[in-house]
């Protein structure tokens, strides 16, 4: 372990002279005022200085910091340095990642990518197979700091029981560790089928979230339809994956919103990516972010994969992001949150499952400072609460003590730097946050027997 800091053996102590971000406290958090204000010139970030007591793995208290500090109880000085909750990364592809070594996408292209994971899939995806990416990928997040995982599994006929036998398998074993969630992932045609429906069941079975990729077909609205109709049977959250591309004339985020007014559908309805949003027309967006506002959909944007992916041209510098509209979203009151997406697999070559990768290359690609406000949300609180999670992602008393710690004082600090040497504190203990050898992997990554 690289650890800034070591914490006491006992499980009674204080974090004293730490930072922690306005945002990531709790509404009723008796430290949210006075705020110290970080600020030079006109740029100043909104943090709050206290001092943390953890006991028997909870927070049990939050005060102002003070050179007054208890004297009964062990003491860590964190030097002003940051605490953050763990971490939420509800947008991932577990079943897909680190494939890279054995099927690398030859030209980094959307379309080869659903390509070669196709080919991946069918000769390489037993369930052994998948268990021990998916731990590695698992053990990363982990070591990271993440608390909650949201996985999307690719689900088309036999391929359906045997990843969600081997999720089932994980979510048992890490139950104390990572709350995990399965979505279902086919494109939306396969729910118009026998196969589709069952699909449908062995997702309710397992407690998992009904989803899918929407495609601009003349069929859409009752492929959509379909769906909802099959959630509502089996009260099921929806999750889809909408608009991942460039194009203007793709707007199935709207056909979404529209099936969920049609239905009233009152579960919980997520949609990721929304990318073709962000070469639309002004007109074109309102009335999109409109119907989504009013169907009380949320956002999931994947900025690092869609970078990676779109607008991508031989021996062309790119010109767009590929992101979708975070502020604009955000600012018409729809819940956004910010995720992982894909890992070292044809899809994004890159990545190692850190959440705070992700909030700082999603910062830089979106602007999302000058000022930070309450975007760190973004990876913490609001994809909890999109999760069904009301209690994970932020700091408040009587709150389990899961938490990072930084050395970073500042957010400008923290986005500076990999912070490599950070504390990972789960039930108010540090953990070991050594990552996984990718040699672990090397025997999975042969070339294919003939």
């Amino acid at each position: 372990m690289n650890s800034f800091i070591q914490l006491p053996a006992r499980p009674n102590y204080w974090l004293c002279n730490a930072r922690i971000p306005l945002a990531l406290l709790a509404d009723d958090a008796p430290t949210r005022s006075p705020i110290s204000r970080f600020q030079t010139g006109h740029y100043c970030e909104d943090l709050v200085a206290v001092d943390v007591q953890i006991e028997a793995g909870q927070i049990r208290q939050l005060r102002p910091a003070s050179a007054a500090r208890p004297a009964e109880n062990s003491q860590v000085d964190l030097g002003g340095g940051l605490i953050w909750p763990c971490f939420v990364d509800m947008h991932t592809h577990l079943d897909k990642g680190h494939i890279w070594s054995r099927t690398p996408n030859p030209n980094g292209t959307f379309d080869s990518a659903l390509e070669t994971v196709q080919k991946d899939r069918e000769q390489r995806w037993q369930a052994a197979d998948v268990y021990r990416r998916m731990v590695f990928g698992l053990k990363c997040s982990y070591a990271h700091g993440t608390q909650a995982i949201r996985t999307h599994i690719d689900a088309f006929d036999e391929q359906a029981k045997v990843s969600f036998s081997v999720f089932q398998n994980l979510q048992r074993e890490w139950a104390d560790r990572i709350h995990l969630q399965a979505v279902c992932l086919v494109s939306l045609d396969y729910f118009m089928t026998q196969a589709g429906e069952q699909l449908a069941d062995l997702v309710a079975e397992t407690g998992g979230v009904l989803g899918g990729v929407a495609y601009m077909t003349p069929d859409l609205a009752q492929q959509l339809d379909r769906v909802f109709s099959l959630a509502e049977d089996r009260g099921l959250d929806l999750d889809f994956h909408t608009d991942e591309s460039l194009n203007p004339e793709d707007i199935t985020l709207r056909y979404v919103a529209e099936a969920a007014i049609r239905h009233n559908f009152s579960g919980q309805i997520t949609c990721g990516h929304c990318c073709s949003l962000s070469v639309q027309s002004p007109q074109a967006v309102d009335k999109t972010i409109s119907a989504v506002q009013a169907a009380n959909i949320s956002i999931v944007s994947l900025p690092m994969c869609n970078l990676y992916l779109q607008d991508r041209q031989p021996s062309r510098m790119p010109r767009y992001r590929g992101v979708t509209l975070l502020p604009e979203l955000k600012s018409r009151g729809v819940k956004v949150a910010i995720a992982s997406d894909n890992c070292r697999d044809p899809f994004f070559a890159y990545g190692d499952h850190d959440a705070l990768e992700v909030f700082t290359q999603s910062a830089r690609i979106g602007h999302l400072d000058h000022p930070y406000g309450d975007w760190p949300q973004a990876i913490t609180r609001t994809p909890a609460a999109m999760m069904g999670l009301p209690d994970v992602g932020y700091i408040g008393e009587g709150q389990p003590a899961e938490l990072v710690l930084f050395k970073a004082r500042t957010l400008n600090e923290l986005l500076a730097r990999p912070q490599t040497d950070r504390v990972v504190i789960r039930q108010g203990r540090a953990i070991d946050t050594t990552l996984p050898d990718y040699a672990e992997l090397d025997d999975l990554m042969e070339p294919e027997s003939r």
